[in-house]
């Protein structure tokens, strides 16, 4: 390590550390957003998914200082994920938190807020804190005036603005890449809905529209019970012998199709699945939380994985892939099967037979056909700029550890002499 390199506490580089409010105010249809540790991305809060509280409430936690500021870096203090998520804001947002998030303002006398964020994404440091300041053994926990205490390497201000430099150009990648998947997917849901909702497909003004249960429908189109047009965990066969891609529930996204972190298993104990195929969380809270994601990161299309036992399997019947997965993502689709849940609470699921009970109006071939021709290519663009994310995060997190050793020499250590 270079001379001026420099072990400190993280109380000595923060003016504060703190976390969000310890207690959780009722939800509201309109409010103001609060998140918690499942909000929390590398890349900030991820608003949209925040639940809303009423402005009272948003106003008291503001004077409580649970509202992250601009340069403030974020890290997840409580449950599976505790220590492992860490962000920097980089632009002022309404958020306030709960006490599940972490909050360090740092001294930008002492130490960057990039340079801070990438030391604690380090996987060497995440498992220096997890051994030293969690508890629980459960549900991990991470007490405050504990991790206050921890340890970290600091080198110059030139050093610090030089390895976040590199860094961030990579995140900067892999931002972009994740602002422009999330674009083609809105993408793909806005064509289903005007397609298939609204019906206003090519052609739609020389069609007829008739009247059905379900309101008026197009002429020619057939009003189908989703069990009819879509099967249901169909039965797939996957050998036990040698490991096969498995998917836990933690790969699938809350907002996106993407299905990452894919393991490798022996034995075949589990749903199976194929390219094509829609995974669909049945327990609770995954289903409410949004957990959906659409297979396609199999090599050839006989490939077969096998994944947790708390997916539904989606399959196109008479259908076509990408609309089953849309489909599945409308809030009419999920409140259709959140309704169907029995079981103890906490652990209720999905009734397969909720399926049976949705009708959709099932378009003509000759529809479904252009609809293939306009939303496959969006959903292969988000697979590719997915893969080449998951490329540029390979190399950064190679990069990582050794840039934050101090092993490697900069010029910012030479500026700052």
């Amino acid at each position: 390590m270079k001379k001026k390199w420099q072990k400190f506490t993280l109380a000595e580089v923060c003016s504060c550390i703190t976390d969000g409010a310890h207690h959780s105010p009722q939800s509201v249809e309109d409010g103001y957003p609060m998140a918690s540790v499942k909000d929390l991305t590398s890349f900030g809060v991820n608003e949209s998914s925040c639940r809303r509280i009423s402005q009272v409430d948003y106003k008291k936690l503001l004077k409580q200082g649970c509202r992250p500021e601009v340069g403030d870096v974020l890290i997840a203090k409580d449950g599976a994920t505790a220590l492992d998520t860490v962000c920097e804001i980089r632009k002022s947002i309404e958020v306030v938190l709960l006490s599940s998030v972490a909050i360090l303002r740092p001294d930008l006398n002492k130490v960057l807020p990039a340079y801070l964020q990438y030391y604690l994404r380090s996987r060497t440091t995440r498992e220096y804190m997890k051994n030293a300041f969690t508890t629980g053994a459960a549900i991990p926990r991470v007490v405050l005036k504990d991790f206050k205490r921890a340890l970290i390497s600091v080198p110059p201000m030139g050093a610090q603005r030089e390895i976040a430099s590199i860094l961030s150009a990579y995140d900067d990648l892999i931002e972009n890449n994740t602002r422009r998947i999330r674009i083609l997917e809105e993408m793909a849901q806005s064509l289903y809905r005007d397609w298939f909702v609204h019906f206003r497909f090519p052609g739609y003004k020389k069609v007829k529209m008739v009247d059905s249960t379900l309101g008026k429908i197009p002429e020619g189109w057939e009003l189908k019970k989703v069990g009819d047009a879509v099967w249901i965990n169909p039965s797939t066969k996957v050998p036990k012998e040698g490991q096969k891609p498995f998917v836990p529930m933690g790969s699938l996204s809350n907002d996106t199709m993407l299905i990452n972190e894919i393991q490798f298993r022996d034995g075949n104990s589990g749903t199976k699945f194929k390219n094509g195929d829609t995974l669909f969380a049945r327990i609770t809270p995954c289903l409410e939380n949004g957990k959906t994601g659409f297979v396609q990161f199999l090599t050839t299309e006989n490939d077969v994985a096998f994944g947790s036992t708390e997916f539904i399997v989606l399959r196109s019947k008479t259908l076509i892939p990408e609309y089953v997965y849309l489909i599945s993502r409308t809030k009419e689709f999920r409140n259709n099967a959140i309704k169907s849940m029995s079981g103890a609470t906490g652990r209720q699921r999905v009734q397969e037979a909720c399926f049976e009970k949705f009708l959709i109006a099932h378009p003509d071939s000759a529809t479904l056909s252009k609809f293939a021709e306009n939303v496959t290519p969006l959903f292969q663009r988000i697979y590719l700029l997915n893969i080449k994310n998951i490329n540029l995060c390979l190399t950064r997190d190679l990069l990582l550890p050794k840039l934050i050793s101090g092993e490697e020499e900069f010029e910012g250590d030479k500026l700052d002499e």
